[in-house]
């Protein structure tokens, strides 16, 4: 499967010949901080949407808006087809990014673009060099290598772009702009661009992406801080408290004790399974890799990708109280309090989750500690892609000809992590299919973020092929 360095078509060819023009672009928008979780950053994350507008009116969109939200600005773009029966793809995407922490472990300034030779090729390092900047960046070469290929002055669909500013931030207001812009996102098709494959040499397509719901929870006990030596062993410690109370989130099994937690999960399919473990996965290089751990754990009788991309789980991310500083402070601290989210399947609802923490809290704390749980409304609903529509079928044909493959060897995967794209899909009652160049290896959200340069130049390929893919398979 894969790629001949000596095979040639009109989009590859044309990629080939700009690539500086797409490396140039991402050496400029990626040294602007775009980190929508820090206010500090209002400015970069502003400027940031300023560059992406004009490129795209560089590139030839004549519709290009940046528009304001309650939070960060969203790109919007749109070029319609000459051809009036032509479908409508809106590709989603974000510009903002995460942020730094802690600087020191990066090898080079996060937002100073850094090539380096890999064992794979030139790889690009900068926070933002794949999630998500080069996986928008690449379809502004995409679609000037569509053009140039087809010699069409229009692309052979009507392309809307939607980049959002808050997707690392929980996209709090993004659902609030679908429904304030619904009539300009009208669209057939959604082709989200901020997911991967399974390796370089491996065509792959995401076809599912899992849900998110977070919980905080404060414990209290005393009213106050005590003297751990006149009430120690009398009083209710709320860490105490805290640490049963975490270790019993999960059962000897590996699975969620919340109450409700799984009566909503779909089953996973014989073919599903099939289709997952056709994905190669060596479990040791991935522990000793990218996982950078001694052990992999998790739900009995379920494989470990298939933990990761199809089985919700429940994770602790915080927890603290008490004292923390230097030396000893001998007290019974009167709170404790911790972090907890929660990754969903498919028919999983967010707002469920918040209920059943509740009551799972309530059925484990013991007396004389009050429990206050905080669940945001809201969260994110999983999705997934119809692996047997006639969208689908173009994108295999896309990835396959960027791959030098045939679609029936394009692999399906499932993504891990969560966005909002369930939000698109409420909203826009289109279709989803993912498309995008990131590797299980890019170290997204953590130092030394990278972008293999290769996989951008085969994304930016097959982009131009899926809008003429989907023009034909539209047309019949």
């Amino acid at each position: 499967m894969s790629s001949s360095p000596e095979s040639s078509n009109a989009e590859r060819d044309f990629v080939r010949a700009h690539l500086d023009d797409l490396h140039a672009d991402l050496d400029a928008w990626l040294r602007i901080p775009s980190i929508s979780a820090d206010p500090a950053h209002a400015p970069h994350v502003a400027a940031s949407a300023a560059w992406l507008a004009d490129a795209l009116r560089r590139d030839g969109f004549p519709t290009v808006e940046i528009w304001p939200t309650p939070g960060a600005p969203a790109v919007f773009a749109e070029w319609p087809s000459a051809d009036a029966d032509a479908p409508v793809a809106l590709v989603y995407g974000h510009h903002d990014v995460q942020p730094v922490d802690p600087p020191e472990l990066w090898d080079h300034p996060p937002f100073e673009p850094t090539v380096v030779e890999g064992p794979d090729g030139p790889e690009l390092h900068a926070r933002g060099a794949i999630d998500d900047k080069g996986n928008v960046a690449f379809h502004l070469l995409g679609m000037r290598a569509h053009l140039a290929a087809t010699g069409r002055d229009t692309p052979a669909v009507t392309v809307k772009l939607l980049i959002e500013g808050e997707e690392e931030s929980g996209s709090p207001h993004f659902a609030g702009l679908l429904r304030e812009k619904r009539d300009r996102l009208d669209c057939d098709v959604v082709v989200v661009s901020d997911t991967g494959m399974a390796a370089p040499d491996l065509p792959s397509a995401v076809t599912s992406m899992r849900g998110l719901a977070d919980a905080e929870i404060t414990l209290r006990g005393p009213a106050v801080d005590l003297h751990s030596g006149s009430f120690g062993g009398a009083v209710p410690n709320p860490l105490h408290a805290m640490a049963q109370l975490l270790a019993r989130l999960h059962d000897d099994q590996g699975r969620v004790t919340l109450p409700g937690f799984y009566d909503k999960v779909r089953p996973l399919s014989d073919r599903e399974r099939g289709l997952m473990a056709r994905v190669p996965f060596d479990e040791r290089e991935w522990l000793a890799g990218p996982a950078a751990s001694r052990a992999a754990t998790g739900e009995a009788g379920f494989t470990t990708q298939e933990r990761i991309g199809a089985r919700p789980t429940a994770e602790v991310n915080g927890m603290w109280g008490g004292y923390q500083g230097p030396g000893h402070k001998t007290i019974i601290p009167a709170e404790a309090h911790a972090k907890l989210t929660f990754r969903l399947v498919a028919d999983q609802r967010p707002e469920d989750v918040a209920d059943q923490v509740r009551a799972w809290v309530e059925a484990n704390l013991p007396e004389g500690v009050r429990a206050d749980v905080h669940a945001p409304p809201g969260g994110v609903a999983p999705c997934a892609s119809d692996l047997d529509s006639p969208w689908m079928e173009a994108l295999l044909r896309a990835i396959a000809q960027a791959w030098n493959s045939s679609p029936d060897d394009v692999l399906f995967m499932k993504e891990g992590g969560s966005g909002p794209e369930a939000d698109l899909v409420d909203q826009l009652g289109a279709p989803l299919l993912f498309l995008g160049a990131g590797l299980p290896t890019d170290r997204i959200h953590s130092p030394n973020e990278r972008v293999l340069l290769s996989m951008l130049h085969r994304g930016a390929e097959a982009a131009a092929h899926l809008w003429r893919e989907l023009a034909a398979m539209q047309r019949g």
